[in-house]
């Protein structure tokens, strides 16, 4: 009996994070967590390369929104309890298989596995935001109440993704954007619900260092994926001089994106997030979806990789300069809101790397994708020069 006790004691106190631990370090579970979401990416490049057309681009965003919200939530979560604690641990482990089942049911999200994708996800959502509720309801009220908030939006939105799952593809597609809209929009609004309003700004006790971090192992794993991706279809498709080509310019362009967010603007984000003295709103500004651009620019240069060589003497497809050249401009529009967010001067070389980039998206009807990609990563580099000998002087 006794013991039993002790064991729900045990959950009982499931762990808040203390002010005296290392605030900033990413702890192992965390970093276990991760894992799943390379998975995730390597499943989203490898779907959106397999099928890319305009058609697609709309299911293509709602997916990347959908994992990065579940990423970038549960870093929230874990930013606040303490994750060396058991039930922390054991509600992270539960995460990762889920997050594993969606990234197995991501190809076919919008069709033979939309119910199963919708569930989990919604699950998920509510699950850990519930699980946060409960850890806070003895030692901080005003916390606890805010995750009540989330938690009921979460119940709309899972509603929402599940009705969709069950609908047909026009009506799924509706109801999906809805869902993930109202899930974007409503920390915009401090989780109003009736009854309880608005929460309270600057709740809850956000450690800015932390989410700095986390984010740049984001952004690390990220272009791992996008390393990852350009050597497997560099193995597939290796035999001329073109794609070797393609394939040192893909990995200059992967060094280029690191050095541009690195060298200046992942420092810039971490001392703003460190200082302020509002850090729940810095932190969805530049955190929450501040990152998001930066994300799915990656991922989009990812699948560009992917088809300049699969189809390196290719031309003329609108798919495939939206891939190559958007994923790029995607990105550097993701590293100016980060940077100007983090208050550092308005970064000139990106509006160049941009203008490069727009030029060359003009006249790519008349260029292969070899070019294309090769003027991508140029581009890149251009703005990493420049922004690195304006920062020299």
């Amino acid at each position: 009996m006794q013991k039993k006790e002790k064991q729900w004691a045990k959950w009982h106190a499931v762990g808040i994070r203390q002010a005296e631990r290392e605030k900033g370090k990413a702890s192992f579970p965390e970093l276990f967590f991760d894992l799943v979401f390379a998975f995730a990416l390597l499943q989203l490049s490898h779907t959106l390369s397999s099928d890319f057309t305009s058609a697609t681009a709309g299911e293509a965003l709602i997916l990347i929104l959908a994992v990065w919200w579940v990423w970038i939530n549960t870093t929230w979560v874990t930013n606040l309890l303490d994750t060396e604690r058991d039930p922390v641990r054991h509600m992270l482990f539960a995460l990762m298989f889920a997050g594993i089942l969606m990234a197995i049911a991501l190809p076919e999200a919008f069709g033979a596995h939309a119910l199963v994708f919708a569930a989990i996800y919604a699950v998920t959502q509510v699950g850990r935001s519930a699980f946060t509720a409960y850890a806070f309801r003895n030692t901080d009220q005003q916390s606890a109440k805010t995750f009540c908030r989330i938690t009921a939006w979460t119940i709309l939105a899972g509603i929402l993704w599940v009705a969709g799952g069950v609908m047909n593809f026009e009506w799924r597609l509706l109801f999906w954007t809805l869902a993930i809209a109202l899930e974007y929009a409503v920390p915009l609004v401090g989780y109003w619900v009736p009854l309880l309003g608005r929460a309270p700004k600057e709740t809850l006790a956000i450690s800015g260092e932390h989410m700095a971090e986390r984010c740049a192992l984001f952004v690390i794993i990220c272009l791992g994926e996008t390393i990852l991706t350009t050597g497997r279809n560099a193995v597939e498709h290796m035999g001329t001089d073109l794609t070797v080509v393609v394939f040192c310019s893909a990995f200059l362009s992967t060094v280029a994106m690191w050095w541009i967010y690195f060298h200046h603007g992942q420092e810039k984000a971490a001392e703003k997030a460190e200082t302020t003295s509002t850090p729940e709103k810095v932190a969805h500004d530049l955190f929450t979806y501040g990152h998001l651009p930066i994300v799915s620019g990656i991922i989009l240069t990812a699948v560009g990789e992917d088809f300049s060589l699969s189809d390196t003497e290719a031309r003329g497809g609108f798919s495939h300069m939206a891939a190559i050249i958007g994923g790029p401009v995607l990105f550097l529009i993701g590293n100016i809101w980060l940077k100007v967010s983090a208050g550092s001067r308005f970064p000139t070389s990106h509006l160049v790397g941009i203008a490069i980039l727009a030029v060359t998206g003009i006249a790519s009807s008349l260029l292969a994708n070899y070019a294309l990609n090769v003027a991508a990563t140029a581009a890149l580099l251009v703005t990493a020069v420049w922004e690195y000998r304006g920062h020299r002087r």
